[in-house]
């Protein structure tokens, strides 16, 4: 955990802080999500942020929700 009490690599469910590009990943299941491919099965358009999901999206693939996301670094 890091000095603010969330995880390493959490946005903190800021989203706000989030880059467009940012790539994130599913610390349930590790699925990720690349802005650049979106997500086909919430049918959200390849070029969308994660910022600008929208509020129910969760994880396509365990259904966690999306404040269990931890930002990558490439």
């Amino acid at each position: 955990m890091n000095a603010r009490g969330g995880f390493e690599g959490s946005y903190l469910g800021d989203r706000s802080r989030l880059p467009d590009d940012a790539r994130l990943e599913c610390k349930i299941c590790w699925w990720v999500y690349d802005p650049a491919a979106g997500d086909p099965v919430w049918q959200i358009a390849p070029g969308t942020p994660f910022a600008r999901l929208p509020a129910h999206w969760r994880c396509p693939n365990c259904d966690g929700e999306a404040e269990q996301f931890m930002v990558l670094d490439d």
